[in-house]
């Protein structure tokens, strides 16, 4: 299947067949098969142009599966994958884990005003100078 993306390079017309993205951060130039999406920092290459790239000097280029086959990840991957994961989430879960008292129940803890957050409008005062109730009249 012939894809409607024209090659990246300028005055060139024909398809594009794999796309080309810079890792700036570790000077790699990464080349794989087209992208599903046109994204706005990678280079769309056609086959001749695609063969013929070199990396910038100093700069590793990287040639990704170019069989035009998704490539399917394999069992040793995703095993890295979901231990990876589950490293991950138990940290995190360490992490917000509150650590145990050994004092029993802690004192409440009167809520930290929020700014722009709306006061009760109501309050419960009491009586500095409390008077008993006194009572009824009767007529």
């Amino acid at each position: 299947m012939e894809s409607l993306r024209q090659c990246s390079r300028s005055a060139c017309s024909h398809p594009a067949v794999a796309t080309l993205t810079y890792v700036y951060s570790d000077s790699t130039a990464v080349l794989g098969p087209l992208a599903t999406y046109a994204e706005p920092h990678c280079y769309d290459l056609c086959a001749d142009h695609s063969a013929r790239l070199t990396a910038p000097l100093g700069w590793e280029l990287v040639r990704l599966n170019m069989e035009g086959r998704p490539r399917t990840p394999g069992r040793d991957e995703l095993s890295a994958l979901v231990d990876a994961v589950r490293e991950q989430a138990a940290k995190a879960a360490k992490e917000d884990a509150p650590e145990p008292s050994r004092e029993g129940r802690q004192p409440l803890e009167r809520p930290a005003e929020t700014p722009g957050a709306r006061k009760a409008h109501l309050k419960v005062l009491r009586d500095p100078n409390p008077t008993p109730p006194s009572e009824p009249s009767r007529r």
